[in-house]
């Protein structure tokens, strides 16, 4: 069983549904594209008691935990408790994600190269604190807050505004809590790794696309478009995040007795000294699921059963075609605001790429969005500048009146490329 609904979710249904070892899929909730692939369970997730019922009434063999919510949550505890192989963190593992001060200070115990950091738990020491600090000032809610939590300040009035905002309840409970960090420059990179809390192996890298406009201008999302492979992050520098960031950590809480299971997606900033770590998620990124699950060519269920009971060690290496996935987010107008719910969508007459659904419903037997980030149009190429084109070629045969989308993802490889 699949917990999830969006387009991460949708990806990973994809794959799971191709994989020999799945006889049966579901998903709970699911969303109109993950219907394709699975059934669909309406159940609450947050009721941990309901669905250890319906797995044990289904026989369920594996249950993929999609979204960090569940997993900080721990629903991972809940279901290990009851004999069920799950491929996620338990709730304190998923502290990596769950709290960003909690991920810094394991940094520091381990000697994990990242930005100089401070916690704060009030208004007035944030304040005082931002004297540490020069600008552009970084502050993090330190929960979870769905990708929007940090906010690059240019000068102090806006890191001020930033601070009452994240202790005015503008980022919910997310913001009881603050972590100001020192600004780094580099280019940024996803990198992701499976570990059972006991072996690591790499699962590959990309791209995202953090801003919502073209040129990355504008506020932060969820995540706007997302390519992999990322040649800026070189086999040389894969081999360095893998000794010095992830096995550190797997080591660090194992031996804090919280081991980690499930994937490690490290977000890092390639700085002039070497990679450093900028967070960690619990869960595969969103849409960087989507590109590397348009690359991964293995049993993922095997692969994720091998993790889920602590013999990753005997599992094959994860093999992904050497081609390159590129993935473009069509998001709902507003977003990401109050995006602009229940626009008609037609995908019809796409060919060219696979259209995974993040935040669309079925209303009257129309496909209409029903969140902020709503389709990800996903195609394949022999390097970036190819798969960009036939992303964006996939895109004009999309009729979505309210929708709208960056037109550069990539764009930065595709000048690297330009320029060979």
């Amino acid at each position: 069983m699949l917990i999830g609904s969006g387009g991460r979710e949708h990806a990973l249904a994809w794959k799971l549904a191709q994989s020999p070892s799945c006889d049966t899929l579901f998903a709970a909730p699911g969303n109109p594209g993950i219907a394709e692939e699975a059934e669909l369970v309406a159940l609450n997730t947050a009721d941990h008691t309901a669905v250890i019922a319906f797995c044990a009434g289904h026989d369920i063999g594996l249950v993929v935990v999609g979204p960090e919510a569940p997993l900080v949550d721990g629903l991972g505890d809940s279901l290990r408790d009851a004999g069920i192989p799950v491929f996620g963190p338990n709730q304190k593992a998923a502290q990596l994600e769950g709290s960003k001060g909690f991920t810094k200070d394991m940094c520091a115990a381990a000697n994990i190269p990242t930005a100089g950091y401070k916690r704060h738990d009030s208004k007035a020491s944030a304040l005082a604190g931002l004297d540490e600090f020069q600008p552009p000032y970084v502050i993090k809610a330190d929960g979870l807050a769905a990708g929007k939590g940090v906010i690059i300040a240019e000068n102090r009035a806006e890191a001020q505004a930033a601070i009452e905002d994240m202790f005015g309840g503008g980022f919910g409970d997310a913001g009881a809590a603050v972590v100001l960090e020192e600004f780094m420059t580099g280019e940024e990179a996803s990198f992701f790794a499976l570990t059972d809390g006991r072996d690591v192996v790499a699962f590959g890298s990309a791209q995202d696309h953090k801003r919502v406009g073209d040129g990355d201008t504008g506020p932060n999302t969820g995540g706007m478009g997302a390519y992999s492979p990322a040649p800026v992050l070189a086999q040389a520098l894969q081999d360095e995040v893998m000794e010095r960031i992830i096995r550190p950590t797997v080591a660090y809480m194992a031996a804090q007795e919280m081991p980690y299971s499930g994937v490690l997606f490290a977000g890092l900033m390639l700085t002039d000294e070497g990679p450093k770590l900028i967070e960690y998620n619990a869960r595969f990124g969103d849409p960087e699921c989507q590109v590397l699950m348009s690359r991964f060519q293995g049993d993922l269920v095997a692969l994720m059963f091998a993790v889920a009971t602590e013999n990753l060690s005997t599992a094959p290496s994860p093999s992904f075609s050497p081609d390159t996935a590129l993935t473009v987010v069509m998001a709902a107008q507003g977003y990401p605001g109050t995006p602009q719910k229940g626009g008609a969508i037609s995908i019809d007459y796409v060919t060219q790429a696979k259209v995974f659904h993040a935040g669309t419903a079925e209303k009257d037997g129309q496909l209409v969005a029903n969140g902020g980030r709503v389709l990800n149009v996903t195609a394949m190429g022999h390097n970036v500048t190819e798969a960009q084109r036939n992303a964006y070629a996939a895109i004009e045969a999309i009729d979505f009146p309210t929708g709208f989308y960056r037109r550069d993802i990539g764009w930065r490889e595709v000048e690297r490329e330009a320029a060979l």
